[in-house]
């Protein structure tokens, strides 16, 4: 067993944990950040899920260092791709002309940048990273967490990391049941929360689903017709609520009215991929309604020197292979339902490639090719690990309820403004079908804020969230679950460690104080981070 002292311990290596340890570093604070799998960047990388955004983040509405991030992802593209002339010299270019988001790329180019951005901390250092690494037990001393031991996934070893301060980034908030940390899973009651569209029951397994997410290129007279997977005729035979014809199916419900609508799908369309942008209106229906296949695409073909990439790249992240069958976290089945939702993504893949109706009659594209190295060369060509949509939460100070930032019950008035406020977000409150048979539940949303209460665990003293396990409910997860949102999560936790550990203050100190919070808001602001929306003509 090795043992390891730190200043702070980052569990996760997602989008938040990344954040979180960046900032610690930079702030002088020793970092040991761990990561499951063998690539950090969590939803961006190994769950293979271009950036969900809003509509005005080419302006503003995220922190300094996430729009170095941006930056970065498309200075990555300018140094080292093939681009065409027209592509490089586009401000915002978008890898793949896609209709979900500006920045759709591959995940390892995101890989690359966020190594490029810890790499001189590591020199340094300041900084170590251990991949492959998980949290297996929790040592804690009353309200503290002493140390946190970690399972060498590769080896069996073990390593204990003992920690003035822990951030838990991980994508299921792993560490808080093995700490003790006081939590929440699944769906609030109406009861508890006041929230319009809660549950008249509480359900602590009633969750978003996960997705299995995989890129496909198209090669035109091949066939890469994969072997038909193991129960494809139990997930073509199902009919679950709102989908007429099955999920393996172009017609599925729209998300607010939960009305059949009809999609289309054919690869490689004749477009120009720099007249194609993010449809913030309505880019989950009307742009599906155009075609699947430039719905995440991630390299579009034109965008690149002539031969360099014969086919477009898309990323598969449908309705279609959502998987509501049970939680991957938190029962003694997670594992099973984990291998489930790798089998709905290879049904979906068959069906498109043998059964999928053709817009010329015909069925199926038999090229249709599987890019298991775009996604990490897994052993069946899907992302490393599912998309995860919701987490554990912890008890907060404050919790963030459906009140606060709906825009049915806000209106004019915009989201509530917290006096707390150490970050911004803007997105809609997004549920999928869930593991509890809920069908979708979409919410429009007003410019909403992060209030450092949301980050504020009840009672442990030296734990903070670092990612989707903030004070959120199962409905305002939803919105709060972005990849921004979670970085700036990551990034306020490092603050409030910094700046607690410099002052010898505990971190509800902060909030609690006015002039305490008014000196850390202050740091915040030099340090790039936006804490309210400036005023939006028209909105």
């Amino acid at each position: 067993m090795n043992e390891v002292e730190t200043h702070v311990l980052v569990i996760g290596g997602g989008v938040g944990g990344v954040a979180a340890a960046l900032t610690a570093a930079r702030r002088g604070l020793t970092v040991v950040l761990t990561e499951p799998t063998d690539w950090l960047g969590g939803v961006l990388t190994a769950q293979a899920v271009p950036p969900d955004e809003h509509v005005w983040i080419e302006q503003f509405g995220c922190t300094a260092t996430y729009r170095q991030y941006r930056d970065a992802v498309r200075d990555y593209y300018r140094r080292h791709y093939p681009l065409t002339d027209a592509a490089r010299e586009i401000r915002t270019f978008n890898p793949g002309g896609a209709k979900v988001s500006g920045l759709c790329h591959e995940p390892r180019v995101t890989v690359a940048v966020l190594e490029s951005l810890l790499a001189p901390w590591r020199g340094s250092g300041r900084l170590r990273v251990l991949y492959e690494h998980e949290p297996v037990e929790a040592h804690t001393d009353g309200d503290r967490v002493e140390a946190v031991t970690l399972l060498d996934r590769r080896t069996g070893g073990t390593t204990v990391v003992r920690a003035d301060w822990v951030i838990d980034a991980s994508e299921t908030g792993d560490l808080l049941p093995l700490a003790g940390v006081e939590h929440v899973t699944g769906s609030e009651s109406a009861a508890e929360t006041g929230e319009p569209h809660a549950s008249d029951v509480a359900d602590p397994l009633n969750m978003q689903p996960v997705s299995v997410c995989f890129a496909l290129d198209h090669r035109d007279g091949e066939d890469h017709t994969i072997d038909r997977p193991e129960g494809y005729e139990e997930f073509a035979a199902a009919r679950a609520i709102d989908w007429p014809k099955g999920q393996l199916s172009f017609v599925a419900p729209h998300p607010k009215t939960r009305q059949p609508v009809q999609h289309q799908f054919w690869p490689n369309p004749d477009d120009d991929p720099a007249t194609i942008g993010p449809d913030y209106n309505d880019q989950r229906v009307r742009s599906l309604d155009r075609n699947l296949w430039t719905f995440r695409r991630i390299a579009a073909r034109r965008h690149f020197r002539p031969g360099a990439y014969p086919s477009d790249i898309t990323l598969v992240n449908w309705p279609q292979m959502d998987y509501w069958g049970g939680p991957v976290f938190g029962v003694p089945d997670a594992a099973e339902h984990s291998a489930a939702a790798r089998r709905l993504s290879r049904s979906l893949l068959y069906w498109l490639q043998t059964e999928a109706p053709r817009p010329d009659g015909g069925t199926g594209w038999p090229g249709l090719r599987l890019r298991a190295d775009v996604v990490g060369d897994t052993a069946d060509g899907l992302a490393k690990t599912p998309y995860i949509r919701e987490s554990r939460r912890i008890r907060a100070e404050h919790t963030i309820v459906e009140q606060e930032l709906s825009l049915a019950v806000r209106g004019a008035a915009g989201a509530v403004r917290h006096r707390d406020s150490v970050g911004i977000g803007m997105y809609r409150i997004d549920l999928h079908p869930s593991t509890g048979g809920d069908p979708y539940i979409d919410i429009g949303c007003c410019p909403f804020e992060l209030p450092l209460g949301a980050l504020l665990p009840v009672r442990v003293d030296n734990l903070l969230p670092g990612a989707k396990n903030i004070g959120s409910t199962h409905i305002t997860n939803g919105a709060y679950r972005m990849p921004l949102v979670e970085w700036n999560v990551g990034e306020v936790a490092a603050h409030v460690v910094a700046f607690c550990a410099q002052r010898k203050v505990a971190p509800r100190g902060v909030r609690a104080d006015r002039a305490l919070f008014a000196e850390f808001a202050g740091e915040l602001d030099r340090a790039g981070i936006e804490r309210h929306w400036p005023s939006i003509a028209g909105y």
